[in-house]
């Protein structure tokens, strides 16, 4: 009975993370054509990159004149935390066969932060994977609407979509910090790294910098 209670609200965080996160496909898609991008270019980023950090950083390189190359490479420095990412959800889903790539292609930030916040590895297995099917479909779907809709769109940042996402992140997260003195002082010491070097590195480099603040915990 409590193994199907935790399912089910694994289930409820994974579809809800899901369809909110999924919306900002649609400011997505909008940068992506007004960055330059075709509609099928943009749309197939989403189905093969699915990273949103990568993807908003790659169209805004591209956007502002930007090397092709040197974007790419700024987009797989920001996907390479998904390896981290992966490597602590191995051995909690534990897929097999062909599962394995189609899993590691879920693994990013959402995903992650639904499954590791499951009381129990069949409940963190079942979040990953609606919250991946839930975000997949949602965030394909909305990259096309805003693709196609950009000149209706104006400017996607008006809408405020960009803080979906950390907004979604921070609400798995909260019930955790909560209940965690080392957890709120790893937070607060990433939030303190992370604003100090906003204004010197590219976006989304403060995230991967942030990391640094697991030093803090283990110094202490």
């Amino acid at each position: 009975m409590e193994q199907t209670t935790h399912r089910s609200a694994a289930v409820r965080d994974g579809l809800g993370v899901g369809l909110a996160v999924g919306l900002s496909g649609v400011a997505f898609g909008a940068a992506a054509v007004t960055a330059g991008l075709s509609v099928p270019q943009a749309c197939v980023l989403s189905l093969l990159s699915f990273t949103g950090a990568s993807q908003f950083a790659l169209t805004g390189a591209v956007g502002a004149g930007g090397d092709l190359v040197a974007a790419t490479l700024g987009a797989l420095l920001l996907g390479g935390r998904n390896t981290l990412y992966g490597l602590r959800l191995a051995d909690l889903l534990r897929p097999r066969g062909p599962r394995r790539l189609l899993a590691a292609h879920g693994v990013i930030d959402e995903t992650t932060a639904v499954a590791l916040a499951q009381p129990s590895p069949e409940a963190a297995r079942t979040g990953f994977v609606v919250t991946f099917t839930t975000l997949y479909a949602t965030w394909n779907l909305t990259t096309l609407a805003g693709a196609y809709g950009t000149s209706f769109l104006g400017d996607p940042g008006l809408l405020g979509l960009d803080v979906v996402g950390p907004a979604a992140f921070l609400a798995i997260l909260w019930p955790r910090l909560a209940g965690s003195a080392e957890l709120r002082l790893l937070a607060a010491a990433a939030v303190v790294i992370a604003l100090c070097a906003t204004p010197f590195v590219a976006p989304g480099i403060p995230v991967l910098l942030s990391a640094a603040a697991v030093l803090v915990v283990l110094v202490r």
